[in-house]
């Protein structure tokens, strides 16, 4: 019972874990990355569709990305989604493909961009507490179905807060890698 809810606790925290890297890789930090643009939803045939199925994105130079569009009548509809986005890039097109330089990030804009990722690792942690709340509970609930002693109660309640623990370091480590990433100049 307890080893069922432990598992069931690690896969979702882990979950929560891979959502608050991917949402990380989308911040800039002043080089060029793919994951930059990838997830930019852009209007095509009439539906929303992420940029990386829609075309080949390369980042060939530290400050410069490359899309290469596998539809060229795509393109137009590709510039004005990344002109819409609040990633403050401006396309410039050859007719074939994007060109995106990406400049240099001014003091201010890093510490905009520290503050974005500290609302964000809060929200992990929140997401992982949520989780361990959830656990408890279902320990709590086999405890008074007498599906599990006091005991194992309180050795399962021991073994979440460790696992939240380690979860919630993990956590500010890549926030602090990120921010670090953010402030190199």
């Amino acid at each position: 019972m307890i080893d069922e809810v432990l598992h069931e606790l690690r896969d979702r925290m882990d979950k929560s874990v891979d959502v608050l890297q991917d949402d990380l890789l989308g911040i800039r930090t002043g080089r060029a990355s793919p994951a930059l643009v990838e997830k930019l939803p852009v209007e095509y045939y009439g539906t929303m569709t992420p940029l990386n199925q829609m075309a080949t994105i390369a980042a060939p130079e530290p400050r410069l990305l490359v899309i290469r569009p596998w539809d060229q009548s795509s393109l137009s509809e590709i510039e004005r989604a990344i002109l819409k986005s609040d990633l403050g890039l401006t396309p410039m097109s050859d007719g074939k493909l994007i060109r995106l330089n990406i400049p240099r990030l001014t003091e201010e804009r890093r510490r905009e961009l520290v503050k974005v990722v500290s609302r964000r690792i809060e929200e992990a942690r929140v997401s992982v507490r949520n989780l361990r709340r959830d656990a408890l509970q279902d320990l709590k609930d086999f405890e008074k179905e007498k599906m599990i002693s006091e005991d194992e109660f309180f050795q399962g309640k021991d073994e979440v807060q460790e696992l939240t623990d380690k979860f919630i370091a993990r956590i500010d480590e890549i926030g602090k890698r990120k921010e670090e990433e953010i402030m190199e100049v």
